[in-house]
């Protein structure tokens, strides 16, 4: 029977001893789990520093084509940690332009929802041009939207005879205007398209003599 005793002992001992993979792989789990929370936790805790920093937002629901005026937008303090990249922080810098796109009440305005050289180059490239189009099919700008990708097609406008043909390809809608009010308006509706440089130019040279549309991507 004391053998017995000993046996249990040591069989219970060499047990105690050994590693449980199942605690191992639980607690290895648990750890993983803290660490998990507490790096969410320091991502999404205050700039321990407050630095705030002023931006232009918008004072209202802005539609895209706007020119924007000095009540269009205002300066905001924000956390300088959440600010997206190519915010602007003077007013001066908004206040003239034009809207690409549709904008919230509150949004930050950064280069992307404004025209400029900076806008085209987020587009194609940094060696780009945005051309301006008065489309023969004034029904096509309400079919499209910003981002959306185009190919221009042109034909000569004093010759009935001849083939329409690819002006230019790939071009990114960066702005369509919005539609005027009364008879006639949707003519006066401007559509205007992302471009390298070179291809841009021969664009904007076509179309001082040719009818232009679109086949939308």
């Amino acid at each position: 029977m004391g053998d017995s005793l000993n046996h249990t002992a040591s069989d219970r001992l060499r047990q105690a001893l050994r590693p449980d993979f199942t605690r191992t792989l639980l607690a290895r789990r648990i750890a993983a789990g803290v660490l998990v929370v507490l790096a969410a936790a320091i991502a999404l805790r205050p700039d321990p520093a407050g630095r705030r920093t002023e931006v232009a937002v918008s004072a209202r629901d802005l539609q895209p084509g706007a020119s924007l005026s000095a009540d269009d937008v205002r300066l905001e303090q924000r956390p300088t940690a959440t600010l997206p990249d190519g915010a602007h922080t003077a007013l001066a810098t908004v206040v003239g332009a034009t809207l690409a796109g549709p904008v919230r009440r509150g949004e930050i305005l950064t280069d992307a929802r404004v025209l400029s050289p900076r806008m085209a180059g987020l587009t194609t490239g940094p060696q780009s041009r945005i051309v301006p189009l008065h489309l023969n099919d004034a029904a096509v700008p309400d079919l499209i939207r910003s981002g959306d990708v185009v190919d221009v097609i042109g034909a000569p406008e004093a010759d009935t005879q001849a083939r329409p043909r690819l002006l230019a390809g790939d071009a990114v809608v960066v702005l369509v205007s919005p539609a005027g009010k009364g008879p006639g308006a949707g003519g006066d509706r401007v559509v205007m398209v992302a471009l390298p440089a070179t291809a841009a130019h021969a664009l904007a040279a076509a179309t001082l003599v040719q009818a232009v549309t679109l086949t939308i991507h």
